[in-house]
């Protein structure tokens, strides 16, 4: 079984570049979009459906497979790969995020972190129901690890950063993160460092014990996580230094808002001109289409976001015109498909009035066409922002894009 590898083949314009990322279980493109297969699955979505829909690379999550069905289990399975039926290139992340943020306790000891102090437009994330019973409800931080409860059932747990490589070892992903504390991006700068410091000496933790692992090292790599919330300074900082320790990629942290029209994740993609050149790099939580353009001209090489798939489950849908709502009142006559120009299974063979019925009678098949077809638009336009870098026209690609996009968002 071959290891891994990462060979730029286009530069520019600016830091943009489009590669190959080399896994044992087979060649990702890059740019790429990375769906976000949580418990071991794409929320609704069969591995048929998402090879057919271009997906080239899932993303599971260490935290929720560690408590259920558990490491071990997925390890006697025979891998996360062959348990989940998935044998193309897999990530896992640390599971810090999920230990960390949207918990009615957050913080360093008991500080809180709760839904009004967590806008939307304040975070990497934003709060709702559905994240409020998926992940830990208190996390007590140190300087060798956090102790946490579960979601599933109050008991208490315990990540360090070996604890964490450990489980991914046994999961088996292709490429998986380090051990780092994911903060609130409300928090202040002297927290900001303080945790960013303590990512750091996690980090040097995660990386000795994968490299003391020869059998993983073989066929697995570990990326870094730069953090340093909203603070520029910190996220060069950070970005330095991880970038220094040998780390086989990079993984963008810290905090920025997606309210439209703000700059800071132009701000935080700033910390990628501290990394050495040829360096991958993976965006946690870069989904939107505005994000995945901007995010590939800084030099991102693979995305993940759950916004295909969580959308799709609300009736929100992806077009070249903007997003729509596609159970709304407008579209309960609409005989065209969600988009006209859109190649996949649900805009090849129903119309909008027909999923707009689905959603109306509450019918399953609803939410499913819809995360299918946002699985496959965002893909394709990850597709399409490769195909411009290979041709020297991304900055063209990406202002026509945005202005058809954007135009359709405000006539809505």
């Amino acid at each position: 079984m071959a290891g891994n590898s990462f060979r730029i083949e286009k530069r520019g314009p600016g830091r943009a570049r489009a590669g190959v990322l080399s896994t044992p279980h087979g060649d990702i493109q890059t740019p790429a979009f990375t769906a976000v297969g949580t418990k071991a699955t794409v929320k609704g979505l069969t591995p048929t459906q998402l090879k057919d829909a271009g997906v080239q690379v899932l993303i599971a999550n260490t935290y929720h497979l560690y408590l259920h069905p558990g490491e071990a289990t997925v390890e006697k399975l025979g891998g996360l790969h062959d348990f989940m039926s998935w044998q193309g290139p897999l990530m896992t992340d640390s599971g810090g995020f999920q230990i960390f943020s949207l918990g009615s306790g957050f913080g360093k000891k008991v500080s809180k972190f709760t839904p009004e102090q967590a806008s939307p437009e304040e975070g990497v994330a934003v709060y709702n129901d559905e994240l409020a019973t998926s992940h830990g409800k208190l996390a007590v931080i140190d300087d060798e690890g956090v102790s946490f409860t579960s979601h599933l059932d109050g008991t208490l747990h315990r990540f360090t950063p070996e604890r964490s490589v450990e489980i991914q070892h046994k999961l088996g992903a292709d490429i998986f993160f380090a051990f780092d504390e994911c903060t609130a991006p409300t928090e202040t700068y002297e927290y900001q460092k303080e945790a960013m410091e303590r990512t750091h000496a996690w980090a040097k933790r995660s990386l000795s014990a994968h490299r003391q692992n020869t059998a993983a090292n073989q066929k697995q790599w570990i990326y870094g996580i730069g953090q340093g919330g909203q603070f520029d300074d910190l996220r060069r900082e950070s970005a330095r230094t991880i970038g220094a320790m040998g780390f086989d990629g990079f993984g963008l942290g810290g905090s920025f808002s997606r309210k439209y029209g703000d700059n800071s994740l132009q701000s935080a993609l700033d910390m990628l001109s501290e990394l050495p050149a040829d360096m991958p790099v993976h965006g946690l939580g870069v989904g939107e289409p505005e994000d995945l353009l901007l995010a590939a001209a800084w030099g991102v090489d693979t995305f993940d976001c759950v916004t295909p798939t969580r959308n799709g489950r609300s009736g929100s849908a992806y077009t070249r015109d903007g997003r729509i709502n596609i159970d709304g009142a407008s579209y309960v006559l609409d005989s065209a498909p969600i988009d006209a120009e859109c190649s996949c299974y649900a805009c090849s063979n129903f119309t909008r009035a027909y999923i707009c019925h689905l959603f109306r009678a509450k019918e399953m098949l609803g939410p499913i066409l819809a995360s299918l077809h946002n699985m496959h638009f965002l893909v394709e336009l990850v597709d399409e922002i490769r195909k411009a870098i290979h041709e020297s026209r991304l900055e063209a690609f990406s202002v026509a894009f945005l202005e058809r996009f954007n135009k359709g968002r405000q006539l809505k």
